[in-house]
């Protein structure tokens, strides 16, 4: 049988690759307020810059730096063997293949969206299994018995690649945060963009803030409350990413009143939130991940209900009822 997502994980961590590091997040100047929200009955984060501190803030299948990209692709490239099934073109290996990475990924974003007037999201995967079907022209194999059949070997390389173009840990307190929660018995959640490989991420990064190898979301989140970017198609500001997650809790008894959304970003994560009726919390705990003006933060469309500077303070704004 095919190792999972979780188990090829493992091997990669057994063999204790070298992959890039992020330093803890540099707190921003931010004024927190931390009154307490009653009647909240979920609470729902948003997962790159909020509970996972990201090199540059969020996540990319781009990266800003090409000397990112070069070594995200040369690593991979080698990695699985890639380079005698690829074409001889002039100049290195890597450059030949971001050409084609950057062209897919482009064409992908302008591609016609599930959603009018949403704007399209990449799925790392199905861009990867392109790149794997073009190479397997030039008899490109792979060990099918432990990674699976194409679509399950293009996220294990989708995973791959993005933990070699940029560093993740855990967000400072996340997982206390995330305990408190359901300590109250709420309901627990995640929306925003992410990929295939994005619970694993922050399971993994959770576990070294509880010295473990993983810890096990299933525990902290939710059934079906949890929506993701790669799997509807459409990216943030995307109204439509908050669907899936309200109508799941709308099934338990809970309106949007009741559920309290939490992310840095104002315009894009918390907006779309406020329209649907939720509560808002802005997370502005890390300089890299925050995206909020003084001016936007008075703007009564977009003002959030609560604003924190760290994560532990949910305790604050969120308290038993009873």
């Amino acid at each position: 049988m095919p190792a999972s997502l979780e188990e090829y994980t493992d091997r990669l961590d057994e063999r204790r690759l070298l992959w890039p590091s992020v330093a803890e997040p540099t707190r921003p100047k931010a004024t927190p307020y931390l009154k307490p929200l009653s009647g909240i009955r979920a609470v729902t984060w948003s997962v790159y810059g909020t509970l996972l501190t990201i090199s540059e803030g969020r996540l990319h299948l781009l990266h800003p730096e090409l000397l990112c990209m070069e070594v995200a692709l040369d690593k991979t490239i080698h990695e699985f063997n890639m380079w005698n099934s690829m074409s001889r073109k002039p100049g290195a290996p890597w450059e030949y293949m971001y050409q084609q990475y950057k062209r897919l990924v482009e064409d992908a974003r302008l591609s016609a969206s599930p959603r009018p007037g949403e704007a399209s999201e990449v799925d790392a995967a199905e861009i990867w299994q392109v790149l794997i079907e073009r190479l397997g022209k030039k008899e490109f194999s792979w060990d099918e018995d432990y990674f699976g059949p194409i679509e399950d070997f293009s996220r294990k390389v989708a995973w791959f690649f993005h933990r070699a173009l940029q560093g993740v840990r855990s967000g400072p307190n996340a997982l206390m945060a995330l305990d408190h929660v359901r300590s109250l018995g709420l309901a627990q959640g995640l929306i925003g963009d992410g990929q295939c490989f994005t619970l694993v991420q922050l399971g993994r990064a959770l576990g070294q803030e509880a010295e473990t190898r993983s810890v096990p979301l299933g525990k902290l989140l939710t059934k079906g409350c949890v929506s993701l970017s790669y799997n509807h198609g459409v990216r943030q500001p995307a109204v439509s990413l908050f669907e899936p997650v309200l109508e799941r809790l709308e099934e338990q008894g809970i309106s949007p009143r009741e559920v309290l959304h939490i992310a840095p970003r104002l315009k894009d994560e918390l907006g779309p939130a406020k329209k649907l009726g939720m509560r808002t919390a802005l997370y502005a705990g890390d300089a890299q991940s925050l995206e909020a003006t003084a001016a936007e933060v008075n703007t009564p469309e977009l003002r959030p209900d609560r604003i924190l500077t760290d994560l532990r303070q949910i305790r604050q704004i969120v308290k038993s009822d009873g």
